[in-house]
């Protein structure tokens, strides 16, 4: 379920427009015709790409966790240090969301509008990416015996809230971010970052309130 699904350039135009409209007004109160105005789209140019609005979120639900899931399998691609590899999760996660932020408000707020076949296949992608993070930290090991399963729900804490706070005048970049916030997660607060422990080789192909939520699996 890591593969990243294929869209043409329309549709991916109406999916973020989409996701802005559901950001700013809530899916329930945004309406079909909304999608068409911001578009410029008619109605039945959108209903060639999709036959319901449950079936415009779970193609934005299902763009945004299989692109997510694929730029990090590309990214870990020879990767075999698990520090590596966990700093690199953060960063792709970070990246994407600092980059697709109305699409992050989205899977926060809508998480359990989904129902049936759409639920079910993104719920899915959902357990996928779940594990991949839960495999690199256990790859590292559970200190003072704390679950990889509830740090891997931790990490998604910490770093699924960044729509809500985040601000590109005061706050770090991305990538940066990513280093401090993986430094906090592995070694806390208090402890000083090591010298050059922030540098994270870039890799060639690597993409660039209710938060937790959306990685609830069940």
């Amino acid at each position: 379920m890591d593969a990243r699904p294929t869209y043409d350039e329309k549709l991916l135009r109406i999916l973020r427009e989409s996701a802005a409209i559901f950001a700013a007004k809530g899916y329930h109160r945004a309406s079909i015709r909304d999608i068409s105005a911001a578009t410029d789209v008619s109605l039945s140019g959108l209903y060639y790409y999709f036959r319901s609005k449950e079936e415009l979120l779970f193609l934005i639900q299902d763009h945004c966790f299989g692109t997510l899931h694929h730029r990090l399998n590309e990214e870990l691609e020879g990767s075999t240090d698990a520090v590596a590899r966990l700093r690199i999760f953060v960063r792709n996660h970070l990246r994407f969301f600092l980059s697709n932020q109305a699409e992050m408000k989205v899977l926060s707020h809508e998480a359990d509008v989904l129902t049936g076949e759409h639920r079910a296949a993104v719920q899915k992608r959902k357990r996928a990416y779940a594990a991949a993070a839960e495999a690199i930290l256990t790859e590292l090991g559970p200190p003072g015996g704390v679950k990889p399963r509830s740090a891997t729900f931790a990490l998604f804490g910490m770093m699924n809230w960044i729509y809500t706070w985040h601000r590109p005048d005061v706050d770090p970049d991305a990538d940066r971010l990513a280093e401090q916030m993986t430094h906090l997660f592995l070694h806390g607060y208090r402890t000083p970052i090591a010298e050059g422990a922030e540098a994270l080789p870039e890799r060639s192909g690597g993409g660039r309130g209710d938060a937790p939520s959306i990685w609830r699996t069940d």
